[in-house]
């Protein structure tokens, strides 16, 4: 039987993480967050010393890198960079600077384009990241196009960023999170967009609840499931 597959695209901070692993649990799918995969490579980059914006230098460390998706008893997706479990250091402000100037290179979302692809092949998955449905998986059952204002987004990733004890102001959360669409929607490799056949669905009114019943309510008109 084909794989189902579900594409989640939207702006940094919409949720999309949060909503893709709890309707991962409702439906038995596994959860693919390329954000994260990106950030792996900001990191490596970081670690590095090398330059951000430095394509020729970020490009030279690819072949040092190996990116590993795994999930521990509670179901929760681990990131392991080169045999490190990275899945706190990764969410860090100045890695999130480095993955969406690294993000933004043709070499390396053309490194990372097989990992994902080959995981949409071989099981039923959500997915969620910038260039899913226009890019990455331009075949899925369903694509939607989550979004948020930004100061709705601001604010929750600040309150997030908080509760992990990480030291930030929401000042400054909102203005990395305004910098980050303006380059994630104007670069010129697989810019932000929504697909021509995705849905949209704005949170900026909903709670968690009301979000993640309304992503649901998508994924059972479009597959004929009930969780």
């Amino acid at each position: 039987m084909e794989c189902r597959s579900i594409a989640l695209d939207g702006p940094a901070g919409a949720g999309k993480s949060t909503l893709a692993r709890m309707a991962s649990n409702r439906y038995g799918l596994i959860y693919v967050d390329t954000g994260a995969i990106y950030r792996c490579v900001g990191l490596h980059v970081l670690r590095k010393k090398i330059g951000s914006k430095d394509e020729d230098g970020v490009v030279s460390l690819l072949p040092e890198i190996n990116i590993e998706m795994k999930h521990d008893e509670t179901k929760t997706q681990r990131m392991i960079l080169n045999g490190e479990d990275v899945t706190d250091a990764i969410r860090m402000p100045d890695v999130s600077a480095y993955a969406s100037d690294v993000s933004a290179m043709p070499p390396v979302r053309g490194f990372l384009l097989d990992m994902q692809k080959e995981m949409a092949q071989k099981y039923d998955v959500i997915m969620d990241g910038r260039d899913i449905g226009t890019v990455v998986l331009p075949e899925a059952g369903l694509k939607v196009f989550l979004t948020a204002d930004l100061e709705t987004r601001a604010k929750r990733r600040y309150l997030e960023l908080s509760g992990k004890n990480i030291d930030t102001t929401f000042e400054t959360v909102k203005r990395d999170m305004e910098i980050r669409d303006k380059n994630d929607s104007e670069r010129a490799a697989a810019p932000l967009k929504p697909a021509v056949d995705s849905v949209l669905l704005d949170t900026t009114h909903y709670d968690l609840d009301e979000s993640v019943n309304a992503l649901c309510a998508l994924i059972d008109g479009r597959f004929g499931v009930t969780a």
